[in-house]
């Protein structure tokens, strides 16, 4: 399983971007999946989730600004950020996981200027 994130750039404060992960097989109609981010000297961090069936979860930081959902005839999940915070600035990456395995994308640079 391939996954290729996109969307990322440079914005301004409060600005808003749509990253997408594209999968190369059908695999997030039944995998549980997720975007995290990881800013320089920091770990990387959980901001949203999305399982098989519907239900989502946000990190506190982000609830109210993001937004994740997927498209399954595209393959494709996506994360929706919106009033952009210079916190924000990071590389985010999509990841999809089930028991005993996880893949993941490469990831795609959010840079938030204030």
């Amino acid at each position: 399983v391939q996954l290729v994130e996109s969307g990322g750039g440079l914005v301004q404060a409060g600005g808003s971007l749509r990253l997408s992960c594209a999968a190369s097989t059908k695999i997030f109609s039944i995998n549980d999946m997720g975007w995290y981010r990881q800013a320089p000297g920091k770990q990387r961090e959980l901001v949203a989730a999305l399982t098989a069936g519907g239900s989502t979860n946000y990190a506190d930081s982000v609830k109210g600004r993001f937004a994740i959902w997927r498209d399954n005839a595209k393959n494709t999940v996506y994360l929706q950020i919106n009033s952009l915070k210079p916190e924000d600035t990071a590389v985010y990456y999509c990841t999809t996981y089930g028991v005993g395995y996880d893949y993941w994308g490469q990831g795609t640079q959010v840079t938030v200027s204030s």
